[in-house]
């Protein structure tokens, strides 16, 4: 096997456990990056409905409470999951695949009844009451969408609509009954605030840079492997090619064999060198015996 090809053996080896592992660090870090990026884009979201849900609290829903209206006809308006949720269903015209919802277990608003899945979150945050929120994936007909999801806890003002139906506004009952949404305590955490943020778009972005930087780095690669074919060809192939072909040469009996020539002061230069004070030392010994 000649020596350019172990070379490129070494090489192809060393290249391509290099490429490996780049190439598996680079997908990992775009990934973690796009999820990263979606997580971030999701606590936006729930920090915008928080806001929603504390205006409604302490500034919408006391003077809507003073109107005359409200102790005949239920204004949805007062209540603070409303307000999120109705800006978030304004959002969805153009970001269909962004969802918010107030996930109930015992709701009054039959819409705000929480599904499996959701129920599974609310009971967890119940089962953990100490933890703040809950991250996760799930599949949707769009994709892989990440949620985020935050306890609701009951507070004081939560009691007056909520705790019995001989408590709660009248208009409220017209409407929703009293089947539904009592039985509420303090403290109780009774739903989550729950955000859905689509992650096919930063993905297939992590996915298309992954691929660039793989196109790049196998161009690089071959490069690499092309020039440093040039050099080892170039600096050490052809001049030991030089020094063989002269041994051959001299080995033969040849006389008047031109001495290698020698170029640079690196280790090839000194095997060549050497084999000069050789080639030098072999003419004089051979002209000796002949003069003998």
């Amino acid at each position: 096997m000649k020596l350019l090809v172990k070379f490129n053996l070494i090489l192809l080896l060393v290249f391509g456990i290099g490429g490996v592992l780049i190439a598996h660090f680079a997908y990992s870090f775009l990934m973690g990056n796009a999820r990263r990026e979606v997580l971030e884009e999701a606590h936006l979201m729930m920090a915008s409905a928080t806001a929603v849900r504390d205006y409604t609290s302490a500034d919408l829903s006391p003077l809507l409470q003073q109107n005359p209206r409200h102790r005949v006809h239920f204004l949805a308006e007062t209540v603070p999951a409303f307000g999120a949720t109705t800006t978030f269903d304004k959002l969805r015209r153009q970001y269909p695949d962004y969802t918010y919802k107030e996930a109930t277990l015992n709701p009054t608003n039959p819409e705000d009844r929480a599904t499996d899945w959701e129920a599974d979150i609310v009971h967890t945050l119940r089962d953990h009451p100490d933890q703040t929120e809950v991250i996760g994936d799930r599949l949707t007909p769009s994709g892989t969408s990440l949620y985020l999801a935050r306890p609701i806890r009951a507070a004081q003002p939560c009691l007056e609509c909520h705790s019995v139906p001989s408590a709660a506004p009248h208009a409220m009952l017209t409407v929703y009954g009293s089947d539904n949404g009592f039985g509420w305590k303090k403290d109780e955490i009774v739903a989550a605030q729950i955000i859905s943020v689509p992650q096919s778009v930063p993905i297939r972005i992590a996915n298309e840079a992954w691929q660039r930087l793989l196109i790049f780095l196998v161009i690089t690669l071959v490069l690499a492997v092309v020039a440093l074919d040039a050099a080892v060809y170039w600096f050490v192939i052809r001049p030991l090619r030089v020094v063989s072909e002269t041994a051959d040469r001299v080995s033969r009996g040849e006389k008047d064999v031109p001495p290698v020539r020698i170029v640079g002061n690196d280790e090839i230069a000194v095997v060549a060198a050497s084999f000069q004070r050789m080639q030098i030392s072999l003419a004089k010994a051979l002209r000796m015996i002949e003069g003998e």
